[in-house]
């Protein structure tokens, strides 16, 4: 599916099926994304600032300046995902699969360093 561009902000998609999705450049800051599968998807330059992804999984995404700032992302898997550009600032990292398949808890409550 491809939604480049489009503008979801504040989207209530709770545990959605977006697997391999083409998500470059949406908007998705303020979305309810708890528990949504986002494995495979390119987020390139998507606004996921202050998006709820408690439990999502982003295993194998890519998140190229992508913006997560004050982002929650408890329990997600980022197992795999590519991240170029600036770190998530503000993020909450709480018991997430950092990119490079470690525990954010093992590192501070963080994965910035942990990313790939």
């Amino acid at each position: 599916m491809n939604w480049t561009g489009c503008n979801l902000q504040s989207a209530t998609l709770p545990r959605a099926d977006l697997r391999g999705a083409d998500l470059e450049r949406v908007n998705l800051g303020y979305s309810d994304l708890r528990g949504a599968n986002l494995a495979g998807a390119d987020l390139s330059q998507a606004t996921l600032n202050a998006a709820d992804l408690t439990g999502a999984d982003l295993a194998g995404a890519r998140l190229v300046i992508t913006g997560l700032v004050y982002a929650n992302l408890t329990g997600a898997n980022l197992a795999g995902a590519t991240f170029d550009g600036f770190p998530p600032q503000g993020a909450i990292w709480s018991d997430t699969t950092c990119p490079d398949g470690t525990n954010s808890n093992a590192h501070r409550s963080t994965c910035v360093r942990n990313l790939g």
